[in-house]
């Protein structure tokens, strides 16, 4: 091999090292993380239960508005351990290879919202003075969860999510009926969004004091 073509190689393996490890989390995943995310999923024991609840924060419910409760950073191995969870009988690590094969990853961040007294199922409707017909209270509507503003950012840059989504949290009863607890609201980003060490989630309730959890990606694969 001449020496041009071995200079050649050496760039692009260095060039292949500095894209990979300036990411702080796994991505892209390798073969064999692939299979060890579906074993780890396929366990569906406390281990498993363990590590995927280190990719979330738990915080402590306000003196007044709503809770948001938990924050969620999924990397693409958490992702592919959870998904491996949901598979049962007839789902092998060469399907989930397959499964995996050409699908581009991506990180999932979950915030969690908690109702409180302060902030609950019910409003008080205001009076209508023409009618003269007094205060009551209506359900709080079912996509309340819009007024929350949630913005994510990465080494001062933020980032926009290609897919977003929330849907209400009930709580229903053997007897009949179900009440509104909560939402979950889910933000979907490309991994190469993240190439930083760190990721901030700042959450800005329609009441209550807004909050602000940041992520040490060189602690999550």
């Amino acid at each position: 091999m001449s020496s041009a073509m071995r200079r050649l190689l050496s760039i692009i393996a260095a060039s292949l090292l500095l894209s990979q490890g300036s990411f702080a989390f796994d991505t892209p995943l390798s073969d064999q993380a692939v299979r060890e995310a579906y074993f780890l999923g396929q366990r569906r024991d406390e281990t498993m239960a363990a590590f995927l609840n280190k990719y979330s924060k738990y915080l402590e419910a306000p003196k007044t508005g709503p809770h948001v409760a938990s924050v969620t950073f999924f990397t693409p191995f958490a992702l592919l351990v959870q998904q491996s969870s949901q598979h049962t009988s007839g789902y092998s690590a060469q399907q989930a290879a397959l499964d995996h094969r050409d699908q581009p990853e991506f990180v999932r961040i979950i915030v969690q919202i908690q109702l409180t007294n302060s902030y609950g199922a019910y409003i008080i409707r205001p009076t209508i003075s023409r009618s003269g017909s007094s205060a009551g209270f209506v359900p709080r509507a079912y996509d309340f969860w819009k007024d929350f503003d949630v913005q994510v950012s990465s080494k001062d840059q933020n980032l926009r999510p290609f897919s977003s989504s929330g849907q209400p949290d009930v709580l229903c009863s053997y007897e009949g009926g179900c009440e509104l607890t909560g939402a979950t609201l889910q933000f979907d980003f490309n991994a190469e969004d993240f190439a930083s060490g760190s990721a901030v989630i700042d959450v800005i309730p329609p009441e209550g004091d807004p909050l602000s959890v940041d992520f040490d990606l060189g602690h999550l694969r």
